[in-house]
């Protein structure tokens, strides 16, 4: 059988669904390459949500192409997700040795038309239409694609946003919201448990967003903290955790369940994208400062050693001196652990795209260095106050920048890098805190005498 190599663009829904896809082809036969050469197929699983991830990609395909042509022309290649989605076949009449296009809801197809293409019964293949239930259709996982047994694994809950940020092109690139049911999503769970894992991530684009329209409130809970509630019930899993939501959906019920259900890490990621309410109107958020930091002093006050993280987005057009100024003070003001900091790009087909007083990209660039030091700061506060400390980690695996040592995270979301071994994947562990980095703390190296 064929082998075939996936490459992610962009956020952990891609490398979800990317997941799902090199699990399907694996069930049917195909074998996973270490690289695009050894590859036969070459799939590049896009992201949209800024211009340069496309261009990125284009990029990418461009020069594998030109490699095949010297090395062997028979190479199949395809494009999936969100930059598939949104140019359709323009990919295929740019790049015309590009053989597959694959849209957001059609993930589940990728074996089907690669049969087909390999087989000679399709020359290309362009499918974006949407499809009824393919919110369902991401279930399979590679856990065991390391040679490993994961610790962690991410399960998508709903498809789709119907919350139309002026900046985002998220809702003509996924979709309207489209939910799984709470049954659905517990037996995948349950299969992850029983295969070893031990922490859970639900996925969803405004994942608290999770079937309103479909599951009544019941005894004040939304359908969001039901599904909370379900997952906590399964045996023998440890922590839960999920990203992204949005603050319009931090209801009470979801605060207090932070302090009522113990697998709940206690660890919040909540795009606040501007500190500024006049820009916050301007990008459709539907909420204002205030609302964002009443939401972090009642996280707070349900548990104090949350750790918080957010998204901001610095240059969005009209954005002042004076609301720039405001988002550096909510930042300082909040002390977020973490935040990931964005220079405004343009999206074709979005409000802001054609929105007056677009900020030159110089003004952008000094703005983003600004902030960039202010949010450095605050991480490096954080994290230093662990030093010391005792900390429970759950281990995940080798550190992505030296496989040497071992890495993992604490309830709080905290990475920790130690000098560990593969047999303590999976476990629980106690480390004490001997230094700390803006955004990584280092544990004991005597836990390896475990």
């Amino acid at each position: 059988m064929p082998s075939v190599f996936i490459k992610t663009y962009g956020c952990q829904m891609n490398e979800r669904d990317s997941e799902a896809v090199a699990a399907q082809l694996v069930a049917k036969g195909y074998t996973l390459a270490p690289a695009e050469p050894q590859a036969d197929i070459v799939l590049l699983n896009t992201c949209s949500v800024r211009d340069n991830a496309e261009q990125t990609a284009l990029g990418k395909m461009q020069a594998l192409i030109g490699e095949a042509k010297k090395r062997r022309p028979d190479q199949v290649f395809g494009f999936l997700g969100c930059m598939a989605q949104s140019r359709g076949k323009e990919l295929i009449d740019r790049l015309p040795d590009v053989d597959l296009v694959l849209g957001t809801q059609k993930f589940h197809r990728a074996a089907e038309y690669l049969d087909d293409l390999l087989a000679g019964r399709r020359d290309k293949v362009v499918d974006t239409a949407a499809e009824a239930g393919s919110q369902a259709t991401i279930r399979e996982h590679l856990l065991n694609g390391t040679g490993s047994k994961a610790a962690t694994a991410f399960v998508s809950i709903m498809q789709g946003c119907n919350q139309h940020c002026t900046f985002c092109i998220v809702p003509f690139t996924r979709g309207a919201e489209r939910s799984r049911t709470i049954p659905d999503i517990v037996a995948e769970c349950r299969s992850l448990v029983a295969a070893g894992v031990k922490e859970i991530t639900l996925l969803g684009q405004i994942v608290n967003s999770y079937a309103k329209r479909d599951i009544p409130v019941r005894e004040g809970k939304s359908a969001f903290v039901q599904l909370l509630e379900a997952v906590h019930a399964i045996e023998g899993l440890e922590r839960i955790r999920f990203t992204s939501p949005h603050p319009k959906g931090y209801g009470d019920d979801l605060v207090e369940a932070y302090a009522r259900l113990p697998k709940l890490c206690e660890s919040a990621h909540l795009p606040v994208q501007s500190g500024s309410d006049r820009v916050l109107k301007l990008m459709h958020r539907v909420y204002t400062r205030e609302r964002f930091l009443e939401i972090i002093r009642k996280l707070r006050a349900a548990k104090p050693e949350i750790g918080v993280s957010t998204d901001i987005i610095v240059g969005f057009p009209g954005e002042t001196e004076d609301d720039f100024q405001q988002t550096c003070s909510l930042v300082r003001e909040v002390g977020f652990d973490q935040a990931y900091l964005f220079k405004y790009s343009p999206r074709q087909g979005t409000p802001a795209a054609t929105l007056p007083d677009q900020i030159p990209q110089e003004v952008i660039e000094d703005r983003h260095a600004r902030l960039f030091e202010i949010i450095n700061a605050e991480g490096r506060a954080k994290h230093s106050a662990f030093v010391g400390r005792t900390v429970q980690i759950l281990v995940e695996g080798p550190s992505k920048k030296n496989d040497a040592r071992m890495t993992g995270r604490t309830r709080c979301n905290k990475i920790v890098v130690f000098d560990g071994a593969e047999r303590h994947r999976g476990q629980l562990l106690d480390l004490k805190i001997t230094r700390a980095s803006n955004f990584t703390l280092y544990g004991d190296p005597a836990i390896v005498n475990l």
